[in-house]
């Protein structure tokens, strides 16, 4: 059973990862009582002097709290080589909680400042779970001091299961790059179940790195693969208030400092960067709220990527596809249906469909060996690809979603109580 007593699901992997040590990071979780007694809910995040930070937000317009406070942290990049620390909460997401959500933020990382003798500018915070309900902080101020005095560089397992909510199990990825000097490490977690789509980030994420690599370069790899992993995902179609995305580069690996995304070293580091990213996006769907289905949806020959990544999300996020996917229905017309809502160019006579390798529909029509029963035992796999391709230009785009089922519905439907 997962933290809030779901069934893990189906899709999950057999095991935690083991991440690799991420010299000058260190963690430590708690239980505070935000919302339920007994859960570990608050987790604490130490990151040595010298680090580089960098981060990606929730476009959402009524963002929480602590999401603007992290953002004009940022953005000021005040003591930008003092030490840091991420302090999360789970159960309440402190959202739409007007002035009191922001003095809950100023109460919450002036005490973690406090204890670490950090500047609180230094100080990022999360918070997730239920919206409009005010933070009871001194419940999280209270065992502040105890996560300071227990933070542990192997902790990375504990802090990913006290973040969670939905969740149904913790997520972690890492990568290793044999670089000029010494190896680079990377290790993330991340949690996230609903309230999954775009724009950035629509979950919670934490990536450290021991690379050495100044903020401004951090934050320019970080971007470059947002388009391609945390905003190439959806659950159900809805951005969440509260989400976030920290990255923090130590610069303890004996490896060189990476100055030049482009170099050897630089294109290495942006790949496994990447990497680390997509494997977590992909964990938070795969934990999709009721999901028992991993879908990958592959858009090529559009006019553009934009159109592309219109046409991959209209699929990704359609009801009636999502459902026909749970129902294991090889409904391919709810795909046709999906491109011709999406608001992109397409021509139907033009359109080709396939379902794993299969094609499906081609030319206006559906394919002359089209066989609905190879089709539908192709349905009963947990995972599955659908393609199309526009036939009109070289944009491309793969998302990765989950069917919609009964439990998202069990799931949601009670949440705050």
């Amino acid at each position: 059973m997962g933290k809030a007593g779901l069934p893990v699901s189906p899709l999950a992997p057999t095991s935690f990862p083991d991440l690799p040590v991420i010299e000058g990071v260190e963690f430590a979780s708690g239980a505070a009582g935000v919302k339920y007694q007994g859960r570990t809910d608050v987790t604490l995040i130490r990151i040595a002097e010298g680090s580089s930070i960098a981060g990606a937000f929730t476009k959402s317009s009524t963002r929480a709290a602590c999401i603007l406070d992290n953002q004009d942290k940022l953005a000021r990049g005040k003591d930008d080589k003092a030490g840091a620390a991420i302090i999360v909460n789970s159960g309440n997401a402190n959202a739409f909680t007007g002035a009191r959500g922001r003095e809950s933020v100023t109460a919450v990382t002036g005490a973690v400042a406090q204890a670490l003798d950090l500047p609180e500018g230094r100080v990022y915070s999360s918070s997730t779970g239920v919206i409009g309900e005010p933070l009871p902080h001194a419940r999280i101020i209270a065992i502040i001091g105890d996560l300071a005095t227990g933070l542990d560089q192997g902790g990375a397992a504990d802090a990913a299961r006290a973040i969670m909510t939905t969740d149904t199990f913790p997520k972690g990825a890492s990568a290793t790059i044999a670089a000029d000097g010494g190896d680079i490490h990377i290790a993330g977690i991340a949690k996230g179940s609903g309230m999954i789509a775009p724009d950035m980030a629509t979950m919670l994420v934490y990536i450290f790195t021991d690379a050495r690599i100044a903020p401004t370069l951090l934050q320019q790899a970080l971007d470059r693969g947002l388009s391609s992993t945390f905003n190439a995902i959806t659950v159900d179609s809805d951005t969440s208030t509260s989400d976030a995305l920290i990255l923090a580069a130590t610069g303890r690996s004996p490896a060189a400092e990476i100055t030049d995304l482009a170099s050897a070293d630089g294109q290495a580091f942006v790949t496994a960067l990447h990497g680390v990213m997509r494997d977590l996006a992909q964990l938070v769907v795969r934990d999709g709220e009721g999901a028992t289905k991993f879908v990958e949806i592959q858009v090529t020959g559009a006019a553009s990527d934009g159109d592309a990544h219109r046409v991959a999300m209209s699929i990704a996020n359609s009801p009636l596809v999502k459902t026909a996917i749970a129902g294991e229905d090889a409904n391919w017309g709810r795909i046709v249906a999906a491109v011709g809502k999406s608001g992109a160019k397409a021509d139907r006579d033009l359109l080709t469909i396939r379902f794993g390798d299969m094609v499906v529909a081609e030319n206006g029509w559906r394919a002359p060996d089209y066989d609905e029963d190879k089709t539908s035992a192709y349905m009963k796999n947990s995972e599955l690809v659908i393609g199309v391709d526009l036939g009109l230009g070289q944009g491309a785009r793969t998302v990765w979603t989950c069917d919609l089922t009964h439990g998202y519905i069990d799931i949601n439907a009670d949440y705050r109580s």
